[in-house]
């Protein structure tokens, strides 16, 4: 059989069909690889970031120090508290780079931290800037996590409880809500400021089904909110040279400090003190 023959005309139309086809053809292949090679980076995000940090981006701790007599009342609580558990709280003051979330720990390295409070949201309408990244580090490795809302006095608890919801989605396992009051309103009574407390108390436990733990100074407790809010978990912040932070009142947890130096953070932060052991923290999370 001879060749088929062509016309100029279509044998050129010919080679311009097969050149058109080699490149979707290889459009196609350089799709599949790119990805291809986007999957495996996906696949291989966690080990490329640790050889990454292990390489380029080491953390080195910092010799932070506090005066002698911080350094003496911070080892005196920490002494007489060994049978209590260990945390810390922390909010965008802290820079996201300053935390190994791995080797968290007090009292040369022999107490380890169990659990995080980070603050969520302020106000009606504000949120932290680093709360979701430090919220997923905690849950990665496996502190127990707490979320706190900064309660502003002057602005409505409708809002503000809105404002906690939207932002915060808790899960078993976690701390229950956290509200965190610490001014005096300019616009309001204390009266009507304990009305709008305990109106975002309630939205909140009815979201949850559990009491929002009280967040405060000792002094603020007991000036303002002793009496009202029985039967909630209280938190209260102390600094001062005392075996417990309140005499009078039954409290949960005790942020001890404000210059806590953590092995594994490179900034001095809120050091707290859950009142019982690790069991018992669980057994206060959410079912």
């Amino acid at each position: 059989m001879s060749p088929k023959k062509y016309t100029k005309k279509t044998a050129k139309s010919i080679h311009k069909a097969r050149r058109k086809n080699y490149f979707l053809r290889r459009k196609i292949v350089l799709a599949i690889l790119v990805i291809a090679l986007i999957g495996t980076g996906l696949y291989l995000k966690q080990s490329i970031s640790y050889y990454y940090a292990l390489y380029f981006n080491k953390f080195t701790h910092k010799k932070l120090k506090n005066n002698e007599s911080e350094t003496l009342r911070i080892e005196k609580i920490v002494s007489n508290n060994l049978d209590k558990t260990y945390g810390f709280d922390i909010s965008h003051y802290q820079n996201k780079e300053d935390i190994k979330w791995d080797s968290l720990s007090i009292g040369n390295k022999t107490i380890p931290l169990e659990f995080v409070v980070m603050r969520a949201t302020m106000g009606n309408r504000n949120a932290d800037k680093n709360f979701d990244e430090f919220w997923a580090s905690a849950k990665e490795h496996n502190l127990i996590r707490g979320a706190y809302h900064f309660y502003r006095a002057d602005e409505d608890p409708v809002i503000q409880a809105n404002n906690f919801l939207d932002n915060v989605k808790l899960e078993s396992g976690d701390m229950p809500p956290v509200l965190d009051i610490e001014k005096i309103p300019k616009t309001k009574s204390n009266k009507k400021l304990i009305e709008d407390l305990k109106v975002w108390c309630k939205i909140v436990e009815e979201t949850y089904g559990v009491k929002p733990i009280i967040y405060t100074y000792y002094h603020y407790y007991k000036d303002f909110l002793r009496g009202e809010f029985d039967g909630y978990p209280i938190w209260l912040a102390n600094y001062n040279d005392i075996p417990e932070p309140s005499p009078e009142d039954q409290w949960q947890f005790w942020q001890f400090t404000e210059n806590g130096i953590v092995h594994g953070i490179n900034s001095k932060i809120d050091l707290n003190i859950y009142n019982g052991g690790v069991w018992s923290l669980k057994s206060l999370t959410l079912d």
